[in-house]
């Protein structure tokens, strides 16, 4: 049997079925990041689990190919296209909203942010969350990491390759500017 770090190796030297071991490996330890991820979004009971999951494997399997360097790496982007979809879901439903359907889009995937106010408040924390990442590239990564991947302080440190003590101050402070920003925003 091939190890996680294997199986990366193989999908970012273009083994495409090696994603497919890959997740079925950690299929568990990526479904409770997926539901972590849905309780942690008040607003977003519908967010369906396992529709996020297979959402981010799609996202990974069409662009990452070539960019995964080891298992902490694949955790923190998995965390990444979690985040992603969602912002992706939420503009959607917006522009849903407002009238305008760019595309068409599946009745289970409407029901991916069934809230408005959700959504728009979704818009404007990944908004909020982009000004950081422009700031402090690494806080924005240990927010994404804890609050889209729902990660704990530990699999935040592994994914990052950095102590428990940094993810924890680093948490602090972007949850603290983070608030601050959405706050005086309002």
């Amino acid at each position: 049997m091939h190890t996680p770090t294997q199986l990366i190796q193989e999908f970012s030297s273009g083994n495409r079925l090696a994603l497919n071991q890959l997740f079925e490996l950690i299929y568990e330890e990526l479904h409770t990041l997926a539901r972590c991820q849905r309780s942690r979004w008040n607003g977003l009971e519908t967010l369906d689990t396992t529709a996020l999951l297979h959402e981010t494997y799609l996202k990974i399997w069409k662009n990452e190919s070539s960019h995964i360097e080891n298992r902490r790496h694949f955790l923190a982007l998995a965390a990444k296209a979690m985040r992603q979809i969602l912002i992706n879901y939420a503009e959607m439903k917006m522009a849903e909203k407002r009238g305008g359907k760019a595309e068409f889009v599946y009745d289970e995937e409407l029901n991916f942010i069934a809230d408005e106010h959700a959504a728009g408040e979704l818009l404007d924390l990944n908004q909020v969350l982009e000004q950081l990442e422009k700031a402090d590239k690494r806080q924005a990564q240990v927010f994404e990491c804890r609050f889209f991947g729902g990660m704990t302080v530990e699999d935040t440190a592994f994914a990052l390759d950095i102590s428990p003590a940094t993810v924890k101050r680093d948490w602090q402070t972007a949850c603290n500017t983070i608030y601050n920003k959405v706050k005086s925003e309002s």
